[in-house]
């Protein structure tokens, strides 16, 4: 991570730029540094990319569920003020802003989601790794992308020390049991906030048929593809990701 992170009371997050807000959500297994990306490319166009650090891992696994982090997001934008945000999520952090804008749909303008669960429910079980050896957590991590070498050894290093610590497994473990009881498709036709979807042609945790649901279901959505992209595609095609984002804003009129 190469920006500042600003720690404001229960909250920790980077802000850049001025203009429109951007928040961006990440996912289980992902950070900040997930977007660099985004958060490079986005303040000199006009917009306030503002990424909050979500806490996973900090709550009691009573409160570890989607609803709370949900309401945790919530409590962050009107603690910063913010309204007509785009809110922006990959994997969990997706389900977590369809669940935000489900509940509070005047604060969110529009909405990005990109391997996002809440309607698959495969998508936060079987790939996320259960304890094994560091060979093993690689091939898991590494599966995530269609390219492997983007899978670091700094990923990878993360990823092993969560699911080796107990607690955060625990709390792993109890997300995505979440994910699956908050499945979202009969919350989706209701709503009718414009959705960009962008997702990787070769995802293999939230296949592309999870895509082509969530259009199906959500009222005002447009669905962009990436080729050769898996689960995270503004990592593993960050110019790409960002040229569909830039794009549909202007096109939304954001």
């Amino acid at each position: 991570m190469t920006h500042p992170i600003i720690k404001d009371g229960k909250y920790q997050y980077v802000s850049l730029g001025t203009g429109t807000p951007i928040v961006i959500l990440h996912g289980l297994m992902g950070g900040l540094s997930n977007f660099e990306g985004v958060m490079n490319h986005f303040p000199s166009k006009g917009y306030r990319v503002i990424v909050p650090e979500l806490p996973i891992y900090d709550r009691p696994l009573l409160k570890t569920t989607v609803k709370s982090f949900a309401l945790f997001v919530d409590e962050f934008l009107k603690h910063m003020n913010l309204k007509d945000v785009i809110l922006v999520g990959n994997s969990l952090g997706g389900h977590i802003a369809l669940l935000q804008t489900k509940m509070n749909p005047e604060i969110v303008k529009g909405l990005v989601i990109t391997g996002s669960s809440g309607l698959y429910e495969s998508a936060m079980g079987d790939s996320y790794p259960k304890r094994g050896d560091y060979e093993f957590i690689k091939k898991k991590a590494q599966e995530v992308f269609y390219d492997p070498e983007v899978a670091t050894k700094e990923i990878v290093d993360e990823v092993f020390a969560t699911v080796n610590d107990r607690v955060k497994l625990v709390k792993t473990l109890a997300i995505a049991k979440s994910a699956i009881r908050h499945n979202m498709s009969k919350d989706l036709p209701k709503m009718n906030t414009p959705t960009c979807i962008i997702w990787g042609k070769n995802d293999g945790v939230t296949p592309p048929n999870v895509a082509d649901e969530f259009n199906e279901l959500l009222p005002d959505s447009d669905l962009f593809w990436i080729n050769q992209c898996g689960h995270a595609p503004m990592m593993e095609h960050p110019d790409t990701f960002n040229q569909l984002l830039e794009n549909w804003l202007n096109q939304r009129g954001f």
